[in-house]
């Protein structure tokens, strides 16, 4: 069977952290962004993060299933975009 734009999405379940997030569906679960690529964005990510440690400066995204549901494909290359633009604009 062939998925539509299956570019879009990759599952690994021989992965032994397989799936590493509890809060989603193992068989709509995409490891294509397996370490989120916008985590550069802080704030502005899109996802669910808390900031933990004795000074709330470490960025937590164990909660965070964003970059690993099919549908949020487009955002986050959208978004990766974003950080490629303004990493470019900054060493201009």
């Amino acid at each position: 069977m062939t998925m539509k734009n299956s570019f879009k999405f990759f599952r690994n379940t021989g992965c032994r952290y397989f799936p590493c997030h509890e809060n989603i569906d193992p068989e709509s679960f995409n490891c294509l962004f397996c370490y989120c690529p916008l985590y550069p964005l802080g704030d502005r990510c899109g996802g669910n993060f808390e900031y933990v440690g004795e000074s709330k400066d470490i960025k937590c995204c164990s909660q965070c299933t964003f970059p690993h549901e099919p549908t949020h494909y487009d955002l986050v290359v959208t978004k990766l975009k974003e950080i490629v633009r303004r990493d470019s604009e900054s060493s201009s």
